[in-house]
């Protein structure tokens, strides 16, 4: 992932140098409000780790999803110069990815789990992502962005366990946008999401309070988009 974000810079930078010998650009073309609809497809994986009480040890995970997804945007692209904008929108994905583990442990120390299922699920959907993205118009119609922004989840869990809570981390992407004088514009782009870690413990109900669930999920997506600028 450091070889990914190493690119995303190096691109930025000849971005920015090459601004000048851009040709016939006119950023008054991509700037203002925009909204859009988008459909992606989503390689979601997801490594996770189970450290159960009952003499089991650590128990590794690996799950690999992908998806169509679909989403919703909205931004507001401001022109710093005749070619460069700065480009700032939120974004909403809908989909989901899930990671199963089995336990078999039945007993922590002195205390005994109760009979009942012990099986725990991570369920992760609904992405939202807040983002900027510096642009360099390559000419009335076309420019160029990368964009860097902070993702989050909603991540719920079946099984005896705790709540792991929200779900966040970095985005990186690089994209092109090809905007029509109607005002409609098509968008594509790919890039990854590095999630932090989310983990549970068990209640002591079904599952020992002893038990320990983790999971570590990356996502790596690309986006058509079509859209309108106000």
């Amino acid at each position: 992932m450091n070889k990914v974000k190493t690119m995303l810079c190096a691109v930025f930078t000849l971005m920015l140098v090459n601004v000048s010998t851009v040709a016939l650009a006119d950023s008054s073309n991509f700037a203002g409000p925009y909204v859009g609809l988008s459909a992606s497809g989503y390689g979601m994986q997801l490594s996770g780790s189970a450290n159960t009480s009952g003499g089991d040890g650590t128990e590794e995970v690996s799950l690999g999803q992908v998806a169509p997804v679909t989403g919703f945007e909205a931004g507001y692209a401001v022109p710093l110069g005749s070619a460069f904008l700065i480009d700032i929108g939120a974004s909403m994905f809908t989909g989901e990815a899930k990671l199963e583990f089995h336990s078999d442990a039945e007993q922590s120390g002195t205390q005994t789990d109760t009979d009942g299922p012990k099986n725990v699920t991570f369920k992760i959907d609904d992405m939202f992502n807040f983002y900027i993205a510096p642009t360099v118009v390559l000419s009335d119609t076309s420019s160029l962005y990368v964009k860097v922004g902070i993702t989050e989840a909603d991540v719920t869990v079946s099984g005896d366990v705790s709540s792991p809570g929200l779900l966040s981390g970095t985005t990186w992407a690089m994209g092109t946008r090809t905007q029509l004088e109607s005002g409609i514009f098509i968008k594509t782009e790919a890039g990854y999401t590095d999630y932090n870690a989310i983990s549970a413990v068990g209640l002591g109900n079904n599952i020992s309070s002893n038990n320990t669930y983790s999971a570590d999920p990356t996502v790596a997506f690309g986006t058509v988009s079509l859209g309108f600028r106000f």
